[in-house]
């Protein structure tokens, strides 16, 4: 039996949260007003695509269409919104055999993927997939290229004495010996989101790095989704705002998004330790199992993180396309277009080689870019 692919529409989107919440796999980013946002800020079309069998919903692929310069894109998620993950999602298939699952999976891959070749007719498609995805063979077996991603998960399933214990000396003693301080903590509002953001980008600057995710983005996100959702973390000190970190809650997992920058002054207290520990508690109190650190790809940073003995997990980036396309589209992704454009722009004929010669140099500047928000700042010393 073939798998029916049907784009859905607004006058369905209940029916796309009911099956989101379904799904085991689905992300904050998955719910469909998630997605409206995703596709306003990102200027992009949202194709929400959903695989039935026998009128039985098995499997989510949300696919957002761009067009970059002369390029016309597949994303999933839109590049420039600070998404971690996204990509498609399958239904009912915990007590599924592996043999069945795994045909089950290939075919609505297939069928989605010759859907976006026939309606979208992308000359490069990209995928960021989370740690629940892990079978990458079909992917591969279609031409893309794969590759591996890590982020750091913090494991709350346990007391919370366990999990201090867990920790480096160094937090554990950052915790304990400023254990009152913790009250100047509290779950902020739309105000301290602005806040925090500016304190992110400020940090980007002082690395010549350019802050991409739109602050109305985060707002939108904050004022759309349910309550609780997104939730700005903020540490005060006097009344004043010191620091904070945005997180999303959803499922069993609270990710830590944006913030954790290191303060402008000196508190002689660690902030950020302060905030990461609160913002556990929080979730274990709430039955979250475990908190996600947002990335661990970045060596620097992954000390700091690393002091909050979390599990190194992988995910995977996927792309399909010809070399110059995926180079051309990576530059246009990162806003890098100048060495290109009399390229792509030229009158003439322009064969792979030229066009390829004429990016790789810019696209070694660029490639630092493909990051998820936690592999660039943090609560670094």
């Amino acid at each position: 039996m073939t798998i029916q692919i049907v784009e859905f529409d607004e006058s369905r989107r209940d029916e796309w949260d009911r099956y989101v919440t379904r799904s085991g796999d689905a992300s904050i980013f998955h719910q469909y007003r998630a997605l409206e946002l995703q596709a306003k800020h990102s200027n992009s079309t949202l194709h929400p695509l959903v695989g039935f069998k026998n009128e039985q919903a098995i499997g989510l692929y949300p696919v957002f269409e761009l067009q970059k310069g002369p390029v016309r894109t597949a994303f999933s998620p839109p590049p420039d919104l600070g998404v971690p993950y996204l990509g498609p999602v399958m239904l009912g298939a915990d007590n599924i055999k592996q043999r069945k699952l795994e045909r089950r999976r290939n075919q609505f891959i297939e069928g989605c993927t010759d859907w976006v070749s026939r309606e979208v007719t992308p000359k490069y498609t990209h995928l960021r997939v989370g740690d629940y995805y892990t079978d990458m063979r079909i992917f591969q077996w279609g031409g893309c290229t794969v590759t591996p991603k890590y982020t750091y998960n913090v494991d709350l399933a346990r007391s919370e004495d366990e999990l201090l214990l867990s920790f480096s000396r160094s937090a554990r003693r950052n915790i304990r010996d400023a254990e009152q301080a913790s009250s100047n903590i509290s779950i902020g509002g739309r105000t301290d989101v602005d806040a925090i953001l500016e304190l992110v980008e400020d940090r980007y600057d002082e690395q010549d790095l350019a802050f991409d995710v739109p602050p109305a983005f985060v707002r939108d996100l904050y004022d759309d989704l349910p309550d609780g959702q997104v939730q700005p973390y903020v540490f005060e000190n006097d009344g004043e705002f010191v620091s904070g970190i945005i997180v999303l809650n959803y499922g069993q997992t609270t990710y830590r998004w944006l913030g954790g920058v290191r303060p402008k002054e000196d508190y002689r207290v660690d902030v950020n330790d302060l905030l990461d520990w609160q913002i556990m508690r929080d979730a274990k109190r709430d039955g979250r199992v475990r908190y996600d650190l947002v990335g661990a790809n970045n060596r620097r940073l992954n000390r700091y993180k690393g002091k909050y003995n979390p599990e190194l997990v992988t995910f995977y980036q996927i792309e399909h396309g010809s070399l110059p396309v995926r180079a051309a589209a990576h530059l246009y992704k990162n806003g890098v277009s100048s060495g290109i454009a009399a390229l792509t722009q030229s009158k003439r004929p322009i064969s792979p080689a030229r066009l390829v010669s004429g990016i790789v140099p810019s696209m070694m500047t660029v490639q630092q870019r493909e990051s998820v928000p936690g592999d660039t700042v943090s609560g670094e010393k």
